[in-house]
């Protein structure tokens, strides 16, 4: 029996998109053992995950260099086979280098890629490009002589329990919203927001998903707009009961962030907002019913990967000069 290590210790997000990685090596290897190494605050993202054997959760917070070697002393003596690692940066590299095992596959920008049996590159596509590379898709590259080159979806696993506590909202038509990010320029400004909502469906709630230090970001667009049914659910949700909320929406809303992801690993439809940041930079929308909403023209856009705290221009037009028709 193969024993599989994946690691990926960056964002809500990203852990997601690794998923897909999960899923392929389970339909090739259906035998193996395979685990998984987060960052905490990450970990219920795959609580009960169905192909998961064990999960290791890196506290970066407190100790964080002490908990790290703690975790990679776990991990060698856990003897992989594989330690598949899609995280580019030096500490999940030592983790991966010091595992001792057999096959250790990253991307060359890892500081530790040197110590790789085999590296790939990490290659993001210009906003020019016609065809861009989806982060799945470069994830892929790293099993794909033990899978096939076709990238599985990502997948999250609610529980029973989770679809039983959002029921109590399905009791009509609904839309979720989910306004937040935690990088400026990435956030699709407030008025847009309060347009978007006085537009959608009278019949239709709009439930409003965050996290709990977003309550008052949601609450503030829906004291500002008109729509008559308007639920703000800013941390009352788990990861996984959002994910639960959103597969039977009638539509899903979101900026460029983890809930684009949420949407794609529940296969429900989901339209992505990209103020600054671009699809093709390779974290757009996989469901099979998906729209991205972007503003075309400007030469500054993209500015950067991840988001900027302010728009390096003061303008802000990628955001301020959104189509809300377009959305709807």
């Amino acid at each position: 029996m193969a024993k599989f290590l994946v690691i990926q210790t960056a964002f809500i997000g990203d852990v997601v998109l690794a998923t897909a990685l999960v899923e392929k090596i389970h339909q090739h290897h259906p035998d193996a053992k395979i685990d998984f190494l987060l960052r905490k605050g990450n970990e219920a993202l795959l609580s009960d995950h169905p192909y998961l054997n064990h999960v290791y959760v890196w506290d970066k917070k407190e100790n964080k260099h002490k908990n790290l070697l703690a975790i990679a002393k776990q991990v060698r003596q856990a003897k992989y086979d594989y330690v598949i690692n899609p995280h580019r940066f030096s500490t999940s590299g030592f983790v991966t280098w010091s595992s001792k095992a057999k096959e250790k596959r990253g991307f060359d920008k890892n500081p530790f890629a040197f110590c790789y049996t085999q590296k790939h590159k990490h290659t993001i596509s210009s906003k020019n490009d016609e065809h861009y590379i989806h982060e799945v898709e470069r994830n892929q590259q790293l099993i794909a002589d033990i899978t096939d080159v076709n990238p599985a979806k990502p997948a999250l696993y609610p529980s029973k329990e989770d679809f039983e506590k959002v029921k109590q909202y399905q009791e009509q038509p609904y839309i979720c919203l989910a306004p937040s990010s935690v990088w400026f320029t990435k956030k699709m400004p407030e008025d847009k927001w309060i347009a978007l909502a006085n537009k959608l469906p009278k019949d239709h709630t709009l439930y409003f998903i965050a996290g709990p230090d977003d309550t008052e970001e949601c609450d503030s667009i829906i004291n500002k707009a008109t729509h008559p049914n308007m639920v703000n659910l800013a941390g009352e949700l788990s990861f996984l009961q959002s994910a639960a909320l959103m597969k039977s929406a009638a539509m899903n809303y979101a900026n460029d962030s983890a809930p684009i992801h949420f949407a794609s690993a529940v296969n429900t439809p989901i339209t992505g907002i990209f103020c600054s940041t671009s699809p093709n930079f390779g974290f757009g929308p996989l469901s099979d019913t998906s729209k991205v909403v972007q503003v075309e023209h400007l030469d500054c856009k993209p500015c950067n990967l991840r988001g900027l705290k302010e728009c390096p221009k003061g303008h802000f037009k990628c955001g301020h000069e959104i189509n809300v028709d377009q959305l709807l």
